[in-house]
This record gives C-alpha cells, structure tokens and sequence, in this order.
C-alpha cells in the first residue's frame, strides 16, 4: 500500500512514540532522526509534491507554546482557540488538555492533518482538523491564536504578519513561540516566557534551542 494510501500507517511505521521534552505531558509520533524521514519522504511522497516532514517533530516554538499553555490554562480554559500550522499538533493538543473549549488545528499539508489526528487521539483529546490556506482567507473567529515555528523564511513571514495582524484585529489574542529565527519580528511582538527546550539535535544547530512565548502587540503601537 503506498503512503497516499495510508498515511496513518506511514507515520506509524517511520516515528516512535515520545514524551515531548519539555511538555512531557504530551506524547506524540516523532522521528528519531531527522535526515532519515527527510530522505524518506522524498523518496516515497516526493511525487506527490507534498512538504518536508515538520508533522514529525517538536519544534522548539511550538514546545515552547506548550509549556506556557499547560502552565498558564487560564489563557485557553473554556474558550475557542486556533493552532495554526498546527504540524504534529502539540500546541492544540495543550489546549484541549489545558481545557479551551474548541481546538481548530490547521495545516496544507495532509500528512500533518493525519499525524494530528493521530497524536490528538494517542493524547484522549479532541481537535477540529482542517487542512486548508487559512492565510487566503479572513482569520478564523478565535479568542486565541497561537503560532508556533512559522518565521523560519522570509516568504512565510512576509505572508503571515499581515493575516496575524487582521486576527489581532478582530479581537484574537495572538501568541508566538520561537526560538529566534532570521525573520521573527522582534518589534512587534512582547516577550512573555522564555524557556530552554531540548530539541532533536538533527534538526537544530543545539540540542537545547532557548526558545520563547510572545504576545503580537497591535500594529503602530509603542513598542
């Protein structure tokens, strides 16, 4: 059976359940190695013009992100909240655990729609999942949107601080995790937590990548 086919049993097949370092709380299907799954994929969906892997790892913004939800739930408890580029879907998965009363978890790709599905119900917890390009649209009606690993080129970043912006606009808390990539905008962003999160050292330049939760501040105000 080709991955297209079952792409449920190709992540199960390529990952191994973890506990997430620093949201041990949480455990999901995650690569051990890095360039393996990378080559992987390449060989096996590249014709099928799907994106790198990112589904099959923990990401430091996103551990980031996790953390803060479980420690803080009174930012999710009982409201409707969006995990954008939600990949593995860990930062939806602490929401639901944290308590917010509706999840949205969203991706393009369909093999992160699947590994969500996947590590939602290894978790016992439930996510909306919609694979879609919400950034073509208007912001979903959330109180809290988190964004997790999204400034890592200059493409994306360009593309997704407008559309954060309107989120904002409509009355969305928007919260960031990252660990300081190139095109993080540092000026529009509050720093509320910073953490050093230990990272699959296949993936980062460090085994612990210091990682931070920002707060998107409203456009033109002080900084």
């Amino acid at each position: 059976m080709t991955p297209r086919a079952d792409p449920a049993g190709f992540i199960r097949a390529n990952t191994r359940i973890h506990a997430v370092p620093h949201a041990p709380e949480i455990r999901l299907y995650l690569a051990d190695e890095a360039m393996d799954l990378w080559q992987k994929t390449e060989d096996d969906l590249g014709a099928l013009g799907l994106p790198p892997p990112f589904w099959a790892f923990a990401w430091a913004g996103g551990q980031a992100l996790a953390r803060y939800i479980l420690d803080t739930p009174e930012l999710v408890a009982g409201r409707p909240v969006l995990d954008f580029a939600t990949g593995s879907g860990l930062v939806g998965i602490a929401c639901a655990r944290a308590g917010a009363a509706h999840v949205l978890a969203c991706d393009i790709d369909p093999f992160a729609l699947t590994a969500a599905r996947l590590n939602a119900a290894l978790n016992e917890v439930d996510l909306e999942i919609a694979t879609a390009d919400l950034l073509a649209t208007d912001p979903p009606q959330v109180d809290v949107l988190f964004a997790g690993d999204v400034f890592y080129e200059k493409p994306m970043a360009d593309r997704i601080l407008p559309w954060l912006d309107r989120a904002r606009a409509q009355g969305a808390d928007v919260l960031v995790g990252d660990p300081g990539r190139s095109y993080l905008p540092k000026e529009r962003l509050a720093r509320l937590a910073t953490y050093d999160v230990p990272v699959n050292r296949s993936l980062e330049d460090n085994a612990v990548k210091r990682s931070s939760v920002f707060r998107l501040k409203t456009a033109g105000a002080p900084g």
